[in-house]
């Protein structure tokens, strides 16, 4: 199925909400269907490159994909955005509102990530080296999370980006629907603190400050979903010991105020063994049911499995394994969707256009080379356009349900 973004009605472009355990547009129920982007700022920034941008907006919108991750930092590197504490290259903001701008153009919205763990674009490793330039006593990148000035760092990114009017529609970030949420952070760990406390403190203080500067968009962290000290019982369901000593806790991070909905990651290519066999399958799924459960049972919210996917670096790995992944990783989803459960949506990690072989960490998905995927990929989408085209509750096949999730349940063809 091919799809034709002229379908899509104007009026319909309003914030997305929660309600209970799922998202909502215009009070009807939501689900998300999208991929992941990093880089889209960092091409803009640069006209040779920029037309990048819209080939890969334009091919997820012809296979059905509605919801793009992206990154709104790249601190102090290559076409920085942020030069150093709250100084701005306006070239590369100028790019991030043509990302949003051209999101809007294919009907795509954005979750907008903050901030990196990790040292690529910067993240919290560049913060660290700021303090140090500034004076501070810092011996670990953790610190990030637990000293005053760093934080203040962090805030004031925040607030730049959230209160930045786009030059391209003039329309202040923080009042436009075509971002979905605000992320707080790429797969935030501090295993200084194994605790989880330090970490429970910053995204306290940071959920609560982004609120404080709109109330109107939805707001995730960006954790990978491992579970730590509050929940011992669901230690079982983690990937390796290992994850049990990073900081994170799945449960009790998504129980504070201001997060309205939680984020999972699956990587069992990373988190169990590089050799690609039917044990990631396995896990994939009882990853994503243990959590879908958690938001039903403890969080009453819904749950989107931001980042998964396999990269074609593994030892075994073949294009049907990937298709594999990807089925499973759907699969679940609609399970869920069925029962009217948290289980909201899914984030392939990685969508490119033909050209960017350069920035392919193995994970790339390339549609035009990869037709079975391709085709994976907008079967999910129609099935997943039938659930969001029910506004009006009536059933395409004469049923006289009046709910669309209890009528789709009668019609196991989806």
């Amino acid at each position: 199925m091919i799809y034709d973004m002229k379908d899509v009605e104007d009026d319909g472009w309003q914030m997305v909400e929660t309600k209970w355990n799922q998202f909502i547009v215009n009070g009807q129920p939501y689900y998300v269907n999208g991929f992941n982007t990093y880089w889209l700022m960092v091409m803009a920034a640069d006209q040779s490159t920029r037309g990048k941008v819209s080939e890969v907006f334009q091919q997820a919108s012809s296979v059905g994909l509605t919801v793009c991750r992206t990154w709104a930092f790249n601190d102090g590197q290559w076409r920085a955005l942020q030069k150093s504490p709250s100084v701005y290259d306006e070239e590369v903001f100028k790019a991030l509102d043509f990302v949003v701008s051209e999101a809007k153009k294919y009907k795509i919205r954005l979750i907008l990530c903050l901030v990196n763990n990790w040292d690529a674009y910067g993240g919290k490793p560049q913060y660290v080296k700021w303090g140090k330039a500034a004076g501070l006593n810092l011996t670990s990148d953790d610190e990030f999370f637990s000293h005053p000035t760093l934080r203040s760092y962090y805030k004031a990114h925040v607030k730049a980006v959230l209160n930045r009017v786009n030059t391209s529609t003039n329309i202040t970030y923080k009042d436009d629907p075509t971002i979905f949420a605000w992320e707080l952070m790429n797969e935030p760990r501090c295993t200084l603190d194994p605790s989880g406390d330090t970490l429970q403190s910053w995204i306290a203080e940071m959920a609560v400050y982004v609120k404080s500067l709109d109330a109107k968009h939805l707001v995730e962290i960006g954790v990978e979903g491992f579970y730590g000290p509050s929940a011992p019982a669901r230690a079982q369901f983690n990937p390796n010991s290992f994850a049990t000593q990073v900081g994170t806790d799945f449960i009790r991070n998504h129980q504070t105020l201001g997060v309205d909905f939680a984020s999972v990651h699956i990587y069992a290519d990373s988190w169990i063994s590089q050799t690609i066999s039917d044990a990631h399958l396995q896990f994939t799924t009882t990853w994503m049911e243990a959590h879908i459960e958690d938001a039903e049972k403890y969080l009453g919210m819904p749950v989107i499995f931001a980042e998964f996917g396999v990269s074609s670096k593994d030892p075994g790995y073949n294009s049907s394994f990937r298709d594999a992944l990807i089925s499973t990783v759907y699969k679940t989803v609609l399970n869920s969707t069925k029962k009217g459960g948290s289980g909201a949506g899914s984030l392939l990690w990685q969508l490119f256009p033909e050209g960017m072989d350069n920035m392919d960490d193995g994970y790339a998905i390339v549609l035009a080379k990869s037709p079975s995927t391709l085709n994976l990929i907008s079967l999910h989408s129609s099935k997943l356009a039938i659930f969001n085209s029910m506004c009006s509750w009536k059933c395409h096949w004469g049923c006289k349900k009046k709910n669309a999730l209890e009528t789709i349940i009668y019609h196991d063809d989806l």
